[in-house]
């Protein structure tokens, strides 16, 4: 444990602490598919947290790529199905 975290912890009760750290780790990596499906392979805080960034960042990408889908489709739909197209998304 760094020194700083040691002295950061005693400074006051709002402090996170190393056991939280690691309960919040072990859910992200719960949360990760690739990670999740390795479940028994311990992973360093470090490890998780780069592929969480990674992860997040293919589900940006992925939700770009189905918005210019989904933009794609309501431009070639005619205005009926254009309107079911958007009903069925505001439900």
């Amino acid at each position: 444990m760094s020194s700083r975290r040691s002295r950061s912890r005693h400074s006051g009760s709002s402090r996170i602490t190393d056991d939280q750290i690691n309960d919040l780790v072990s859910k992200l990596q719960q949360l990760l598919p690739e990670m999740h499906s390795r479940r028994s392979d311990k992973k360093s805080a470090t490890k998780v947290l780069q592929e969480t960034c990674n992860y997040i960042r293919s589900l940006h990408r992925e939700v770009d790529d189905l918005s210019e889908r989904l933009s794609e489709l309501l431009e070639n739909a005619d205005t009926t199905q254009a309107d079911l197209i958007r009903s069925l998304i505001m439900q």
